[in-house]
């Protein structure tokens, strides 16, 4: 099996456990806040970020991962910004209506299309545009029922798009810059993130829910949902990383209203919530932006690898036809080469 083939599986399980285990936590996410009364969910998500660092833990000391440290300063600021944009959504969600919060979340996609298009010169084909336009309006049709705007609903909303973009971003760079895999810079970015959100929880909850989660009582059946949400939170996390690593978080954008759409779907044929004409066809329209986007992502992938392939090619030729001039010219082509090196690196990390 080539190198190319693995990488493809390697993806293909990513992108399938990040969408099974995103459905299972919803799914079980919604029973301990609509059916037990359990609402306080920033407090809830620093549980899991918790739990999966202890995960982690144990995984590093039974030596199934390698712990690489690497820049302290770009992980402590990475994992703080990440804790702050999943506090700045759960606000979204508190001071605005479900449909402002559903147009929250959609607005991430072309803001990240943005951001990588101006400061890391990253293109996207008009191929891909459209794709992404389709995918955006059949989750738009499916979810989005009223828009009511506030002020500071929309300030709050605006800063979990900026935040929530730039944490992605990161993930992204971070990852292929230091040359670290998903599971490590997880566990080093999780205390952070746990800290920050174990530190706001409370009080963003309190400020939302007007409850106090400290005084909240906890019966058997709400603890099994809360071990059972924080289980499944390790693959939620572990599997978010991986997506990200692997492809980007454009991608992972477009996985995410997939997950929508799926939720919708399970929510309506298990937990028989409310379902019309108009979620369906916004559901389809979706799917078939989703379809389109995956198309045009493998083709122009493979016609990359293809030019790449191919200009690698003369310069094998030349070097294997004509060495003593090479040869002769070594100390002219090392004099040419080192200014344009910091030059090539840049651009890689960009692309990154």
């Amino acid at each position: 099996m080539t190198e190319n083939h693995k990488f493809q599986l390697g993806t293909i399980g990513a992108l399938s456990l990040s969408v099974v285990s995103s459905v299972s936590i919803v799914i079980c996410n919604k029973a301990l806040i609509s059916t037990l009364g359990f609402t306080f969910a920033t407090t809830l998500t620093s549980w899991h970020l918790l739990v999966t660092f202890c995960s982690l833990h144990v995984a590093l000391w039974m030596n199934l991962f390698e712990h690489k440290p690497f820049d302290a300063t770009a992980v402590m600021g990475f994992g703080i910004l990440n804790g702050i944009s999943i506090g700045l959504l759960n606000l979204s969600l508190g001071f605005n209506s479900v449909g402002f919060y559903q147009m929250t979340k959609l607005a991430i996609i072309p803001c990240t299309v943005l951001l990588e298009t101006l400061f890391f010169r990253k293109k996207f084909s008009r191929n891909i545009q459209l794709s992404l336009a389709i995918l955006l309006l059949g989750v738009g049709i499916a979810t989005v029922t009223d828009l009511q705007l506030n002020l500071l609903g929309s300030i709050l909303s605006l800063l979990a798009v900026i935040t929530t973009c730039v944490a992605q971003i990161m993930t992204n760079t971070i990852q292929k810059k230091f040359k670290v895999s998903s599971t490590q810079l997880l566990y080093q970015s999780c205390p952070y993130q746990s800290i920050t959100l174990f530190i706001v929880g409370p009080f963003l909850d309190g400020l939302l829910t007007n409850l106090n989660v400290f005084a909240f009582k906890y019966t058997p059946q709400v603890l099994f949902f809360i071990v059972l949400s924080c289980l499944i939170s390790v693959t939620v996390n572990f599997s978010t990383f991986l997506v990200i690593g692997k492809t980007s978080p454009v991608t992972y954008q477009v996985l995410g209203h997939l997950k929508t759409c799926l939720v919708l779907a399970f929510g309506y044929g298990l937990l028989h919530d409310q379902f019309s004409w108009r979620n369906i066809m916004g559901i389809l329209i979706a799917v078939v932006g989703m379809v389109l986007y995956s198309y045009y992502c493998t083709v122009e992938s493979q016609q990359q690898k293809a030019s790449e392939s191919s200009a690698q090619l003369p310069q094998v030729k030349e070097s294997e036809s004509d060495p003593l001039i090479i040869a002769d010219k070594g100390s002219e082509i090392m004099s040419e080469s080192d200014p344009k090196a910091p030059a090539w690196n840049l651009k890689r990390d960009l692309d990154a």
